[in-house]
């Protein structure tokens, strides 16, 4: 079996992973949402499952774009390939920064005003004012 054989091979488990990481993200994601369901109501299961399966679906482009690379490096290195593992990339890094905007509701350069301590602050700061942050007192 020659190398490329065997890269191919590693590629499809990848892919296979990949593919198996959406299946079965999207059944947790689905349990998750039923259990905050019963717990919190319809609103926030919907939110727990935009959360969990946006978390699922980064997680399987990041599988996808291993099994993508290793075939282009491995198996075809040729212009052509490399020029579609480019576009493919470039599509997926935009997939995937939308999901993560669409998850945090914040774009990644305004990441740390929406958590740690500013987060903390303004939940302090709801909690005086009896629920509304921007309240003042």
């Amino acid at each position: 079996m020659t190398f490329s054989a065997v890269m191919e091979h590693v590629a499809q488990g990848f892919e296979a992973a990949g593919a198996l990481a959406l299946v079965v993200g999207l059944l947790w994601s689905l349990l998750v949402a039923v259990r905050v369901w019963r717990e919190q109501g319809g609103r926030r299961a919907y939110r727990a499952l935009r959360e969990t399966f946006g978390g699922v679906l980064l997680l399987g482009l990041e599988i996808l774009v291993a099994a993508d690379l290793i075939r282009t490096v491995a198996v075809t290195p040729t212009l052509n390939s490399v020029a579609v593992l480019g576009l493919i990339v470039l599509i997926r890094t935009f997939l995937s920064f939308s999901l993560q905007v669409e998850i945090d509701g914040v774009p990644p350069w305004r990441r740390a005003a929406a958590s740690g301590l500013s987060t903390i602050a303004h939940a302090a700061q709801a909690n005086r004012t009896g629920g509304r942050a921007d309240q003042q007192r």
